[in-house]
């Protein structure tokens, strides 16, 4: 069904045409003159307009300029019982899609609106792929990033649920939908949900869904994420915040297949892959009673571990191309260039924000020069200034490789030391295998041997 608005000053052109479109299933609003048709198409979306091209006053064709100087590209059909070559050559210049006589067929009049409709949905279509192709590209050159795509192409096409786990800012929102994307659910829609950002005592509407007069507030009916992700996938991203009261209510929900809306008395059945995100180590929540170990064995099958930006700093030129030419589009800036040493300088910054923060620091780079970027610059535009990032115990001056070495070194020993320098819990807590663990405590110079004896009490590993 579409919204068409019909401008004639004629009564009876517009009654039946209304009528035409209303047995078509289409919705029709009706106007009598082109000043009037203006203020309706500034106050409401419409689908289509068709305009008589002789009015009293204001004309069609005045009516189209209008528009277009506006910035409104409403599909126009212009209409007519007195047209010329020069009407409708003026009219075509104007970006009416079709120019038709009168006395009016209702079956070509009805294929061509079904055309014009049919021509603005694959625009539309195309515009949105383009955003999203932009917006939603996962944008890589290196191999760490190669690996997990690899593993992004291997479950996707399986229904078995993922588990993405990584820093915040590493992206974890754009593997999901990658899941989705290369799916056969593909064609449903991708639903997400922030566990994090809801207030606890809305989680449970948020994702089932709500009756009207359940709670006090509840003046309408509320489709929760579930419902609305039916046939699709359902994101649900820093699950390790959800309340543990909810976890018991989201497990039943896996394991049954439907929901019941807050306030509600059936059940309704949701088919919905479920991918689930945190930045957190749920094996620990879970050992500290915070997170649900029924739980973490159904939403745990296939884990994803996202590595952060300075594990990736070979990927930082393309990224940095990337989110500049995004920025510019976006903003109407013509391009600027950005140095090789710019770009290195940006490499050897650790990125603690990962990939987010390295999107706004390049639109503040682009919004602050006027004219290439340089190193200058992007010490500048650096969070800690002149590039120099300040982390406790930690000097970022110097090559890459010491810099990442200091900090890499700093994490484990801080790791280690919470886990009671047991090297298992601390390999899972890194995300590491055991035997990589060891072979970085001795590329880094930790002597495990000469702190488990200086660490009086601790069980040895």
């Amino acid at each position: 069904m579409a919204h068409l608005l019909i401008v004639d000053d004629d009564n009876n052109t517009l009654a039946s045409l209304a009528r035409a479109f209303r047995m078509a299933g289409h919705e029709a609003t009706v106007c009598d003159n082109a000043g009037r048709a203006l203020e309706l198409v500034k106050a409401q979306p419409f689908d289509m307009m068709l305009s008589d091209v002789v009015m009293p006053g204001k004309d069609g064709i005045t009516l189209l300029e209008e528009l277009r100087n506006l910035g409104i590209m409403l599909p126009v059909v212009m209409i007519s019982g007195q047209a010329s070559i020069e009407m409708a050559v003026r009219a075509t210049r104007l970006g009416a899609v079709d120019f038709l006589e009168k006395p009016l067929s209702t079956d070509k009049l009805l294929l061509t609106v079904e055309n014009v409709l049919r021509l603005k949905r694959l625009e539309d279509e195309n515009r949105d792929l383009r955003q999203r192709v932009g917006k939603h590209e996962i944008v890589h050159s290196g191999e760490a990033m190669r690996r997990v795509m690899a593993q992004v192409d291997r479950v996707a096409a399986s229904e078995a649920r993922v588990c993405i786990l990584g820093e915040t800012g590493t992206g974890k929102e754009l593997i999901a939908r990658a899941l989705h994307e290369r799916s056969p659910r593909r064609g449903g829609p991708f639903v997400t949900l922030n566990c994090a950002a809801v207030p606890g005592e809305l989680i449970e509407s948020e994702l089932f869904g709500h009756e009207k007069g359940s709670f006090t507030g509840a003046a309408a009916r509320h489709i929760g994420k579930f419902e609305q992700a039916n046939h699709g996938t359902l994101f649900l991203d820093e699950i390790g915040d959800m309340p543990l009261v909810m976890q018991a209510k989201l497990l039943r929900v896996l394991e049954e297949r439907q929901v019941e809306r807050v306030g509600g008395d059936r059940t309704i059945p949701v088919d919905v892959r479920v991918i689930v995100a945190t930045h957190r180590n749920l094996e620990e929540q879970v050992r500290k009673g915070a997170f649900r170990q029924d739980l973490y064995h159904r939403i745990y099958v296939f884990p994803l571990v996202l590595p952060s930006l300075r594990e990736r700093a070979e990927d930082i030129p393309a990224l940095v191309e990337h989110f500049a030419a995004l920025v510019c589009e976006v903003n109407g800036w013509k391009p600027k260039p950005i140095d090789a040493e710019a770009i290195r300088e940006l490499q050897r910054y650790p990125w603690p924000g990962n990939v987010r923060e390295l999107r706004n620091v390049v639109e503040r780079l682009l919004l602050l020069a006027d004219g290439p970027v340089d190193v200058a610059a992007v010490r500048l535009a650096l969070p800690a200034g002149e590039g120099e990032v300040q982390v406790p115990g930690i000097s970022f001056t110097g090559p890459l490789a010491e810099r990442t070495g200091a900090f890499e070194r700093e994490q484990i020993l801080a790791e280690l030391k919470r886990h009671g320098y047991r090297m298992t819990d601390t390999a899972k807590g890194l995300g590491l295998e055991r035997s990589h663990l060891y072979k970085k405590c001795q590329a880094l110079g930790i002597d495990l041997r000469a702190m488990r004896q200086s660490s009086a009490g601790l069980p040895a590993c």
